[in-house]
């Protein structure tokens, strides 16, 4: 399954979970039921994944957590917020190129439309 196809699926769940709880609440709920859904889906995820940073021949595993990896291939990155920021973007391009996959989801459950809250990220996905 390619890095699109698991998106497809995963901007459907999103869906499901927004059209299910609407906007507003903690994204620790979001990450759940998001969870859920694609567990039902049959994707293999990771939750709250720790990944180590590499400086100056140092590594600590102190750098990020990502939310949600799914089939280990694409990044999700929760959010419960008025508006996204560009920061939002910029922290999960990092967290793409530090784990040297191609493809993230920046999803806001805190918008009124969920098609207005999901935003791609590639890192060199052809």
């Amino acid at each position: 399954m390619t890095e699109n196809e698991v998106a497809t699926i995963v901007v459907d769940c999103a869906y499901q979970v927004h059209k299910a709880l609407g906007p507003g609440l903690l994204e620790s709920v979001y990450e759940v039921a998001l969870a859920h859904e694609l567990q039902k889906r049959r994707l293999s995820i990771t939750r709250q994944q720790p990944i180590g940073v590499m400086y100056d021949s140092l590594t600590f595993d102190i750098g990020f957590r990502a939310d949600i990896i799914v089939k280990d291939i694409v990044i999700l990155e929760l959010k419960s917020v008025e508006t996204l920021l560009p920061v939002h973007k910029k922290q999960l391009l990092t967290y793409l190129r530090l784990t040297d996959r191609h493809l993230g989801l920046l999803i806001n459950f805190g918008a009124a439309y969920i098609r207005d809250g999901i935003k791609r990220v590639v890192n060199g996905l052809e």
